[in-house]
């Protein structure tokens, strides 16, 4: 791995800002001056220090975001805002990508890593993770509607839902509250579950992936790390149907 990759990617700032460190002698490798930006360096075997102090590879990043509206599930766009571009710089230099994806409407729990292998864990269809959403819907919850969606609903396109679960927060003939929970992630799929029932989602959120739950502290459009505890959730299988 070259240098400054590794600096860069441990928080010494962008590629420009390392160049500079480096120029500086600021950073050894195994005891020896370097300058180079390009000198290659092993994590694994060898010593990395700046100013005197070490520094420790992170090959990983995972973060958790609370999605606003307005933004796209995408590492770039032309034309819409993403969700990178909502990262500092020093998160952005690890590449993250999300995890799946929330419709530009959405807000909640979005996961960004650069762990591939994670990623495919969360999202491969083999494995049934389950994910919450928080929603408005305009009137009142159906009679029956539970029960068609822990049985499948038909969409608009004939395609059957996997099972579902929801729970009615709030009923009424304006405006209801539920949460809805889903093993699967058909395009719009919350807002067509509804629709197939007669109704329109005004509000989506999603408040939890697994058994990682949104962060309600974390205000519109920021992020953090995931702590090594909600990092452990994440490998853990939970049936939410039993």
């Amino acid at each position: 791995m070259r240098i400054d990759k590794w600096l860069s990617n441990t928080g010494y700032g962008s590629r420009k800002e390392v160049k500079q460190l480096l120029k500086s002698g600021a950073v050894t490798l195994n005891g020896s001056i370097i300058k180079d930006p390009k000198t290659q360096a092993d994590p694994d075997r060898d010593h990395v220090l700046v100013h005197g102090e070490e520094v420790v590879y992170q090959e990983f990043i995972y973060l958790m975001m609370n999605k606003p509206q307005g933004v796209i599930s995408a590492t770039e766009d032309s034309r819409h805002e993403t969700v990178i571009d909502l990262l500092h710089l020093e998160a952005q230099t690890f590449e993250p990508f999300p995890v799946g994806r929330l419709d530009k409407d959405t807000e909640g729990l979005l996961i960004l890593t650069n762990d591939g292998q994670l990623a495919h864990t969360l999202l491969s269809p083999k494995k049934h993770v389950p994910k919450t959403y928080f929603a408005k819907i305009n009137g009142s919850i159906p009679d029956g509607t539970n029960e068609r969606f822990r049985e499948g609903v038909i969409l608009e396109d004939g395609y059957k839902t996997q099972p579902a679960y929801l729970k009615v927060i709030h009923n009424s003939d304006e405006e209801s509250e539920i949460e809805l929970t889903i093993t699967e992630g058909k395009f719009h799929q919350v807002k067509r579950m509804f629709e197939a029932v007669g109704r329109r989602v005004v509000y989506l959120q999603r408040i939890q992936m697994g058994k990682l739950k949104l962060d309600e502290s974390l205000e519109l459009g920021t992020y953090r790390e995931l702590t090594e505890e909600e990092l452990s959730l994440l490998s853990l299988k939970e049936d939410v149907f039993e």
